[in-house]
């Protein structure tokens, strides 16, 4: 390749503190994988076999970037983590983080970041021009993730990105993840108890090399066409500079409701009215044109003065808000900066907490279990009190800690009924029942973040086929809208970008295509490059079938979201009768063997994975 790599890889051994450099994979397997999510899956499929848990000193801690991360095109920031999925020890595990971590390790001349082993004690990694130094973080064990990027920035200087894990993170909660440069996180599975469990308390980056690229004359223009597409698309207008706050939610409102009090009430109108009397000011990431974090001053208020530093996105706030029964900014934004200082994922600990408050309402727990506290719905400080907990595993707290899932077995009873989870780990929170495709999309992921985003919810989806929404209760569509909006999805968690600059973006694919081109000097077609996604998918799910997903995984899910909702557009619909056929239909479409799961033989073999053909079948 010509360019669009740093050329190297870092190799972390923990436990016996030895560090090592590689050159790349040879051009093949990095055309075919891309990079992020893609070589970091590649890799990860690799270097676990069955029987490695996630606790285990030889799981991996897979860091990637991708070939247009630190390219001056929009949205070149993203930075992926492949590891055995912390939340479920099961799947394999996936998170994504932006600002500038993934530049600064990219620019210190490193792709990809490789940790094994375990420390005897709480340490940080210092990456930079010079290399990388493991030092001694014992005496930042037990401070929250802004504590930590505040002292790290005075020792080692304003400009370098830290990345650091709370004290959920420390106590192997469910949930725990990393935060850096305020409003970023890698949230989704468990990464931050991942990092906790090898004791790394902190990733520091800085670097200030140059790498190649070959044709820089192709990337202005190429960023100039890609941001028009981006502002002349679906999302443009209503997420842009966090216009999802300042509109306080309205359009999410409106399209899909909320997942109020443990998805029981979808109509959760009072959620976040008077957020835009407080101070929102965009937060944007290197260069995005879409600028979604946010700051919020709250300008009134018990908390009147605190600056929450938010990350894009709905899903944070309903589980700091609607899915507990709280609608009030005030409240819901003082407790989503907690959730961030402390490092748990919002969906994790909102979904668990609901479930629990349920079942107290329910009288499946009392006082008697739940450390003397009244467990009811829209109590701010009832939350406060049981996050804090959460985060020492703190007598009920360490019920809680376990997750949504495992949570409901201890309490026991019909709570495992109302838990709503994915796979064990907590649900993207939106109430995705009146979206079927993209609730089959949730249902056949992995339970690790963001799977595919079908067309029927958020926005259209353009270059997948879908230029206008498609009907949210069409079940013998969806499966296909499944495939293709998930093919998709893991091309673009391979290149480099944000996924906000090519969702419900048309003409994305053909500009990412140049871009990646422009970078590399490749001529990747366009089929090459949505080959890339399929092929991750399939290689995912054999990752997944190895460590002993079943299609019962799929079929039997939370049943909570089987329910119909009360209120709302899917108001007395339930996708029930209909799931198991449409999760089949899903599979014959990819290709995999409806009785197990599997992906079948000859198509591993198209995509060149006859190991994984091999591992599966013999």
């Amino acid at each position: 390749m010509k360019g669009g790599y740093a050329g190297k890889v870092l190799f972390v051994d923990l436990t016996n503190q030895k560090i090592r450099e590689e050159g790349l994979p040879d051009d093949k397997v990095m055309r075919a994988w891309l990079g992020c999510w893609g070589i970091g899956l590649k890799m990860l499929y690799d270097m676990v076999p069955p029987g490695i848990h996630a606790k285990d000193e030889d799981n991996p801690l897979i860091f990637w970037t991708g070939p247009l991360t630190a390219v001056d095109v929009p949205g070149s920031t993203n930075l992926s983590l492949a590891t055995v999925n912390f939340n479920n020890d099961l799947t394999a595990g996936r998170s994504h983080t932006h600002g500038d971590l993934g530049i600064n390790l990219k620019r210190a001349g490193y792709d990809g970041l490789i940790i094994t082993g375990k420390s005897e004690k709480p340490v940080y990694l210092f990456i930079n021009d010079e290399g990388i130094k493991i030092r001694d973080a014992s005496y930042l064990w037990g401070k929250d993730t802004h504590e930590t990027e505040e002292i790290l920035k005075g020792e080692l200087g304003p400009s370098v990105s830290i990345g650091a894990i709370g004290p959920v993170g420390e106590n192997l909660c469910a949930g725990g993840m990393m935060c850096n440069d305020r409003n970023h996180n890698m949230a989704h599975s468990g990464a931050g108890s991942a990092l906790g469990a090898k004791k790394i308390k902190a990733i520091a980056t800085q670097g200030s090399k140059s790498f190649p690229i070959a044709h820089p004359e192709q990337v202005a223009d190429i960023r100039k066409r890609w941001v028009q597409l981006i502002m002349a698309g679906h999302r443009y207008g209503r997420s842009r500079h966090g216009m999802h706050f300042k509109n306080e939610f309205v359009a999410i409102k409106d399209r899909m409701g909320l997942a109020g009090k443990n998805f029981t009430i979808n109509q959760f109108y009072s959620f976040s009215l008077g957020l835009n009397k407080h101070k929102i000011t965009a937060q944007p990431c290197h260069a995005c044109p879409q600028a979604c974090p946010v700051n919020i001053e709250l300008v009134s208020g018990p908390h009147k003065g605190l600056v929450a530093t938010i990350s894009g996105g709905g899903e944070g706030p309903e589980g700091a808000g609607p899915i507990l029964g709280i609608g009030e900014p005030e409240h819901w934004v003082y407790m989503l900066d907690l959730y961030d200082r402390l490092g748990v994922e919002s969906s994790v600990f909102g979904c668990t907490l609901a479930m629990a408050i349920e079942a107290f309402e329910k009288g499946l727990i009392t006082t008697k279990d739940t450390d003397g506290l009244e467990l009811k719905w829209g109590d701010p400080e009832l939350v406060e009190k049981m996050v804090r907990k959460y985060a020492k595993r703190e007598g009920f707290g360490a019920v809680l800690a376990r997750g949504p899932l495992e949570a409901a077995k201890v309490i026991g009873g019909d709570a495992v009924n109302f838990a709503v989870h994915l796979k064990g780990s907590g649900l993207n929170l939106h109430d995705w029942r009146g979206s079927w495709g993209m609730l089959l999309c949730h249902v056949v992921s992995g339970g690790s973040g963001w799977p595919g985003t079908a067309a029927d919810m958020i926005g259209p989806e353009p270059d997948a086929g879908y230029p206008v929404f498609t009907d949210p209760f069409d079940y013998k569509a969806k499966p296909e809208e499944t495939r293709r909006t998930s093919i998709l999805k893991f091309m673009r968690d391979a290149n480099g970008t944000c996924g906000f600059m090519t969702w419900n973006v048309e003409g994305t694919n053909e500009i990412v295509r140049q871009a990646i081109n422009a970078v590399t000097g490749w001529d990747l077609s366009t089929q090459e490059l949505i080959d890339v996604g399929e092929r991750i998918m399939h290689l995912e799910r054999a990752f997944n079938v190895r460590r002993g997903i079943t299609p019962e995984d799929d079929y039997n899910i939370s049943p909570r979201l089987l329910e119909a909702p009360k209120d709302g557009r899917a108001a007395g619909k339930s996708i029930a009768p209909y799931l198991r056929g449409m999760v089949d239909d899903f599979y014959a479409l990819m290709g995999w063997d409806k009785k197990t799961g599997k992906p079948w033989r000859s198509t591993l073999k198209k995509f060149g994975l006859e190991y994984a053909a091999k591992d599966l079948w013999g």
